[in-house]
């Protein structure tokens, strides 16, 4: 995250929200900035499942569930336990699919 963050929005859809601690961001432009001032950090992945989520719930969209666990440590801070849910949609083009979030709710 810390070594390519301006690269982060990329993984994201324009409309795309982003919900950290409680916090709303959304839009690309709004990511951009919310990512910039985060602190350095450290995170560890202790646990991450996928799973499909069924297509009646996403109007035959072809979308994932993922979520991890684990912790973070924020610029000096003390470390904190996290939990991530993310939504990653599935964005066809004639050449390629390319997956993108287009829902993100971290809270730690």
């Amino acid at each position: 995250m810390d070594k390519r963050r301006q690269a982060l929005t990329r993984l994201y859809l324009d409309k795309a929200t982003l919900v950290w601690n409680g916090n709303v961001v959304t839009g690309l432009e709004a990511l951009t900035n919310f990512f910039d001032v985060l602190p350095s950090s450290e995170f560890q992945v202790n646990m991450l499942d996928c799973q499909p989520v069924h297509e009646q719930a996403t109007q035959a969209q072809t979308t994932v569930l993922v979520v991890t666990s684990g912790t973070v440590k924020f610029d000096g801070n003390r470390q904190h336990y996290f939990n991530q849910n993310f939504l990653l949609t599935a964005q066809s083009t004639p050449n390629n699919t390319v997956w993108k979030t287009v829902s993100d709710c971290s809270r730690f």
